[in-house]
C-alpha cells in the first residue's frame, strides 16, 4: 500500500530555469514546494486528484481539509468561482497578496473535487510573491499549496524548513530566501450574506472591514458549520445515502465503496473500488468522486470496505465517518 512517495528531492535557487523546472514537475503530477509572501507552499496541480492526493499524503495531513488554490488574478480566479460584490471588493483591494477569498464553485472550475474536501465552495489567493506568481504561469494551472510542512509542524519560513520536514517527499524546493510575512493569509468566506472571517492572518481584521463598510462576522465551528477553509475541523459532504463502514460483505441493495478488490464478490447492486492495487494515494484520489457516483444510483446505502487506518488511509477513514456521521451530528 503507498504511502507518501519517495521522491530525489532537489533544492534550487528560485532563478527562471528552475521554475521552469518547477513547471514541468508540475505539469506531469509532481510536488513542488514555493516560497510565498506569507509561508513556504507545497504546490501540486489543483486540477488533478492525484495530485492533491499526493500533497495529503507527503504532509501526512489527518484529515481531508479544503485547501487554497493559488491563481494569478482576479480574472483567473474568477473562472474557478462565482464572486459577489463583497468578494470583488476584497479582490480589488487586496490582491495580490495575502488575502484568501472562499466563495462558491463555478459551473467550469477545474479545481479538484479533493482539494475543495467535496464542498461547493472553493478557497482562492492571488500571491504577491514573484517566484510563486512565475511557478503558476509556469505550470498552467492553479496551484493548491498548504504550507510546506508535516502536518502539525511548524510552518516553514526557509527552504531549509522545508527540506528538514519533507526531504524525499517534494520533487524540488525552490528557494528564495525568508519569506517577508512569515504569516498565513486571511482567509475570508463570500458565500451570500454577510462576508465571514475564517482565519486571522496577514491582513488585518480592520484593513478588510474597512472595505467593506461593516464588521465582519465570525464562522462559528462549534455550531455544527461545515469546515470550508483550513484549519475548520467538523462534517464535510455527506452522501444521501447511509455509509455502512468496514463492510465485509454487501447486498444487492447497497452499492459498495470497495478497497482492494474486498467486496468483489459480494452482491452489490453497484461497485467502484477506490484502489483495486489498495494504493492509498489513489483511493485518496479516487475518494470524492466515487462517493457522488455511487450516491446518485440511489442505493438503500453504501456499504463501505475496510481500509487501512495508517498513512493516508487515517484521512481517508476520518473523511468517511464525517460522511457517514447522523444528520445534524
Amino acid at each position: 500500500m503507498t504511502q507518501a512517495i519517495r521522491r530525489r528531492t532537489e533544492i534550487s535557487i528560485a532563478d527562471d530555469a528552475a521554475i521552469a523546472r518547477g513547471g514541468a514537475i508540475l505539469r506531469a503530477g509532481g510536488l513542488v514546494a514555493m516560497p510565498t509572501e506569507t509561508v513556504y507552499g507545497l504546490a501540486a496541480d489543483a486540477t488533478s486528484e492525484r495530485a492533491v492526493a499526493s500533497i495529503y499524503a507527503a504532509k501526512e495531513r489527518p484529515a481531508f481539509n479544503p485547501l487554497i488554490a493559488h491563481v494569478l488574478n482576479l480574472a483567473a480566479a474568477a473562472r474557478e468561482a462565482d464572486f459577489d460584490a463583497p468578494a470583488l471588493a476584497l479582490a480589488l483591494a487586496f490582491w495580490p497578496g495575502p488575502l484568501t477569498l472562499v466563495a462558491p464553485v463555478a459551473a467550469q472550475s477545474r479545481i479538484s473535487q479533493l482539494a475543495r474536501a467535496g464542498l461547493a465552495s472553493v478557497a482562492l489567493r492571488a500571491p504577491s510573491h514573484p517566484v510563486a506568481r512565475a511557478l503558476i504561469e509556469a505550470a498552467g494551472a492553479p496551484l493548491v499549496a498548504p504550507s510546506a510542512n508535516r502536518s502539525g509542524r511548524v510552518s516553514p519560513t526557509r527552504a531549509a524548513h522545508v527540506l528538514s520536514d519533507l526531504d524525499g517527499r517534494v520533487d524540488l524546493i525552490l528557494d528564495a530566501g525568508p519569506t517577508s510575512l512569515g504569516l498565513e493569509s486571511t482567509i475570508v468566506a463570500c458565500l451570500g450574506g454577510a462576508p465571514r472571517l475564517l482565519r486571522h492572518g496577514a491582513v488585518p481584521r480592520e484593513a478588510i472591514e474597512a472595505v467593506l463598510g461593516f464588521a465582519l462576522q465570525s464562522h462559528d465551528a462549534a455550531r455544527g458549520e461545515a469546515p470550508i477553509a483550513p484549519g475548520q475541523l467538523s462534517s464535510h459532504y455527506a452522501p444521501r445515502a447511509a455509509l455502512r463502514l468496514e463492510a465485509r460483505e454487501a447486498s444487492s441493495l447497497e452499492a459498495a465503496l470497495d478497497f482492494g478488490g474486498a467486496l468483489a464478490r459480494s452482491g452489490a447492486g453497484a461497485r467502484l473500488d477506490l484502489s483495486p492495487g489498495a494504493d492509498l494515494i489513489e483511493a485518496a484520489a479516487n475518494l470524492f468522486a466515487h462517493l457522488r457516483a455511487l450516491d446518485e444510483l440511489g442505493p438503500s446505502a453504501i456499504a463501505v470496505a475496510p481500509i487501512p487506518a495508517e498513512g493516508l488511509g487515517a484521512a481517508i477513514n476520518d473523511r468517511l465517518r464525517r460522511a457517514a456521521a447522523p444528520r445534524g451530528a
